[in-house]
């Protein structure tokens, strides 16, 4: 099995990545750039960014019309694990 497939099979690979591109980012971020980079509609992206701003991963921050993304503390602990376990398979 290949490691992007067995990294599927314990992680939602979307949501993962999403949390990993953001820690990685080098630049502001908004969920439309995200969607790109990840390759997902918008509006999905939005979706799961609303649950994972519940679950106190991410903060949406208006800047402007736009909503610029940042990883909370906790957010940031998560991508970094996630990172960790992608990058050892």
């Amino acid at each position: 099995m290949k490691n992007k497939e067995i990294f599927n099979v314990f992680f939602r690979e979307k949501p993962a990545m999403m949390l990993v591109t953001l820690k990685n980012s080098k630049t502001e971020i908004y969920a439309s750039s995200l969607a790109k980079v990840i390759d997902c509609t918008y509006s999905h992206v939005v979706k799961i960014l609303q649950e994972m701003e519940k679950a106190d991963l991410v903060r949406f921050e208006k800047n402007g019309r736009l909503k610029l993304l940042t990883l909370t503390k906790k957010g940031e602990q998560i991508a970094d694990n996630i990172d960790k376990i992608r990058l050892a398979l």
